[in-house]
């Protein structure tokens, strides 16, 4: 197994944040997903049945899925056993980072500050979520943090939406940008694949201009 976030996110420009209530919703998600021309999907690890949720989208096979808001390694552990083929976490921790070496996947850490990035490169980390990006300063806080670290990647997420995504997508040092948009628990509770399906094109269509 890989451990390079570029080879598991396979070319995805952009990547779905999602927050599922409801393991039942997770399938047809996972379809809409998919035929929106999503390549891969972040599961947050924010309510108690996301293992679940990363187990039954896993099993769809047309989303690389990966687990976010990992905040420990337990957590770590559990969603790559159920599935997730990469890590984010909404912070730098050292536990979660040697608990996805062990287990051989990708890990994304959360960074907001130069030191924190200092920190990530000392690791010998190259990709890391800014986060979170619009709150922190947007392209300005991305531009101003990847000036004098050449050779970082960086998945911004957090407040964006499609109307910033070429912006970001536009940057050199942008390797995808993640959002919660495209399919957010409103979406979800209501039933609204179609309109999932259509928000997650249009984004894939800015992503691939």
């Amino acid at each position: 197994m890989t451990t390079d976030p570029a080879a598991v996110l396979a070319g995805a420009r952009v990547v779905p944040v999602l927050t599922v209530r409801a393991p039942a919703t997770a399938s047809p998600l996972a379809d809409a997903l998919a035929a929106g021309g999503a390549r891969c999907a972040e599961v947050t690890f924010r309510t108690p049945d996301a293992e679940q949720v990363v187990k039954a989208m896993a099993a769809h096979g047309g989303l690389a899925v990966g687990a976010g808001t990992i905040l420990d390694p337990e957590q770590a552990e559990r969603a790559v056993a159920a599935g997730a083929t990469f890590v984010v976490s909404p912070g730098f921790d050292e536990d979660v980072i040697a608990k996805c070496r062990q287990l051989g996947v990708p890990v994304v850490p959360g960074i907001a500050t130069a030191t924190e990035l200092t920190r990530a490169l000392r690791a010998g980390l190259d990709t890391v979520k800014l986060f979170p990006a619009e709150a922190i300063g947007g392209l300005r806080a991305l531009r101003a943090l990847a000036a004098p670290f050449p050779g970082v990647r960086f998945m911004p997420t957090g407040g964006i939406g499609v109307g910033q995504l070429a912006g970001y997508l536009g940057e050199p040092s942008v390797l995808a940008v993640g959002g919660s948009w495209m399919a957010t628990p409103t979406h979800l509770d209501s039933g609204a694949y179609a309109e999932i399906r259509r928000l997650t094109a249009e984004a894939v269509e800015v992503g691939g201009r």
